[in-house]
């Protein structure tokens, strides 16, 4: 059967008794229906269980399994008699209808109702888009009530955002026409998971908080060079209205009906690529086993969750999974990508280095390992086998195989017992972090690309360094920084596959997030607007007698 078939085979649980088994009481719930909810923040107490971080290798275009992995391990824990939940980012729209189709799962290892997921799911979403084009639209209004008084902004930093992939939208001029209409400016577009606001969404520790974070944006600067920020607009009141349903988290259910909380959605290759810190902290208060996510490879997601989220939360895994698929190795070792679903031992032991470098990294920030294996129909027992034994004789690490996808949580019982066997004895260390917060920008950004991609040299361009050096006298050099980039090479080149190294990595940009409290690099060509391929899977998604079709 297909995801959605699955999904819709699944008899599912009323929300409350899905909050039940975690002991939250029904009175807690917001309901979205019969099976969603939003959990209030009050509901965040002091952590009580184990945290396990799941990444991957370098991801292929069709991706690795994290969220299979992930809702998979959370079922196979669960079968074996440990209260586990997983927490797990919102589905953007752009990818849902341009490469993915979906991102709530697949098979027998899935968060429901998975459509509702994949698509407007509570409206969190929309908020963040809502508050931040309203940031916009305040911001032009401002500009044109306050032109006859004299004021002006020599720069304008904010962009306006849309959850849809649009590349039309990435450069644009406003306000054309009569005067009545604006002031003409070029502008343009990110796409929603690249907002500041969602960075700040899910970063923040409280309400205060993400206030306090709101009010510090930073729109642009006036001509005698001061920063012009929200809480000088003086509308940070109205975005808190805005966010204050999407603050909450939201409960929902696997396949197996075992809670799930999904909240917050940045991509890890154009923003810092976690779910919420309400969401995992809620998460931890009411579990034994907290599984979350980090998006994209380990040099990606897990870095920034790492170096960003635990940096500023205090949070720690306790235990971080690198998931590995023949096909992800295939592709690292030079099979073409219409080929690596077909057998070929020699391109797969090719690609291994790939793999190699993600361990190394991971166990660089005093992180414990398990490699897990995601099973694909077309994996050969040869296949397997050399991956397992290059896992357990050369590189000494824990290795399990992942069946969920076919057989739910049963399929996912040895990955949850050799978890729960690994956090037991050999539980990660302190966090080893690549910088410190006192090191310039420059000198962060040059550590991350040198230790975690294995760069030789860091080129800056001119517009870069500037920003980098007014971040800095602005009293940002204590931010850690979030490196956009391409998802498919450790290199900013998306067709350097393998474990490449050597090279130099180009920032052509930063953009200040003095909200999200983070600096972001922008490095080669990487773009916060995705474009739709030449078959987007908008095509083939339809709604035929009452039901949606093409969502998986």
């Amino acid at each position: 059967m297909t995801d959605i078939e699955i999904a819709h085979s699944t008899r599912l649980n009323r929300i409350e008794d899905v909050a039940a088994s975690i002991g939250i009481d029904a009175d807690d719930l917001e309901h979205y229906g019969k099976h969603i909810a939003k959990l209030p923040l009050s509901l965040i107490t002091e952590p009580r269980g184990k945290l396990i971080l799941v990444t991957a290798i370098t991801a292929t275009k069709a991706g690795i399994g994290k969220t299979t992995v992930s809702i998979g391990l959370a079922l196979g824990l669960n079968r074996i008699g440990k209260r586990a939940v997983v927490a797990l980012r919102e589905p953007s729209l752009g990818p849902c209808f341009g490469m993915k189709g979906g991102a709530a799962g697949g098979g027998y290892a899935q968060v429901l109702p998975m459509e509702r997921i994949n698509l407007h799911f509570t409206g969190d979403f929309h908020a963040i888009t809502s508050a931040h084009n309203m940031i916009s639209a305040l911001l032009d209004n401002y500009l044109y009530q306050h032109a006859k008084d004299g004021f002006a902004l020599k720069e304008i930093l904010w962009r306006r955002v849309l959850d849809v992939n649009d590349r039309s939208l990435r450069s644009i001029v406003t306000g054309l026409g009569p005067a009545t209409n604006g002031l003409t400016q070029q502008a343009g577009f990110d796409i929603t998971p690249a907002s500041e606001l969602m960075a700040i969404l899910c970063l923040a520790t409280d309400e205060a908080d993400l206030r306090r974070r709101i009010e510090q944006i930073l729109l642009g600067y006036t001509y005698d060079g001061k920063p012009f920020t929200v809480k000088d607009l003086g509308v940070a009141g109205s975005i808190m209205v805005l966010l204050k349903d999407a603050m909450q988290p939201n409960l929902v259910q696997t396949t197996e009906n075992t809670p799930a909380i999904v909240h917050g959605g940045p991509f890890a290759n154009i923003a810092h690529g976690c779910n919420s810190l309400f969401a995992t902290r809620l998460a931890l208060a009411h579990s034994d086993y907290t599984i979350t996510e980090a998006g994209f490879g380990a040099d990606l997601g897990a870095e920034k969750f790492y170096n960003i989220l635990c940096r500023k939360s205090g949070l720690h895994p306790d235990l971080t999974v690198i998931v590995a698929t023949t096909q992800g190795l295939k592709m690292h070792g030079g099979v073409p990508v219409d080929e690596i679903k077909q057998p070929n031992l020699e391109g797969l032991r090719a690609g291994l280095p790939n793999l190699d470098r993600h361990v190394a990294n991971v166990r660089g920030f005093g992180q414990s390992v398990v490699v897990v294996f995601n099973r694909y129909a077309a994996d050969t027992e040869d296949e397997m086998a050399l991956v397992k034994a290059h896992c357990e004789d050369v590189l000494h690490v824990p290795f399990v195989i992942n069946d969920a996808y076919a057989n739910g949580g049963k399929g996912a019982e040895e990955m949850a017992r050799l978890v729960v066997d690994t956090i037991d004895r050999t539980p990660s260390g302190a966090l080893q972090l690549t910088y410190d917060d006192a090191d310039p920008l420059r000198t962060k950004i040059e550590k991350v690309a040198k230790h975690i991609y294995g760069a030789a040299t860091v080129t800056f361009a001119k517009p870069a360094l500037t920003r980098l050096r007014l971040a800095e006298a602005q009293g940002m050099g204590h931010f850690p920084v979030c490196i956009a980039k391409t998802q498919y090479s450790f290199s900013a080149d998306a067709t350097r596959y393998g474990a490449a190294e050597g090279f130099d990595l180009l920032i052509r940009d930063v953009v200040l997030n003095a909200g999200a409290e983070m600096i972001v690099a922008i490095a080669g060509d990487i773009l916060r607007m995705p474009g739709l391929p030449r078959d987007p899977q908008a095509n083939h998604i339809d709604y035929v007698d009452g039901e949606i079709t093409g969502l998986s």
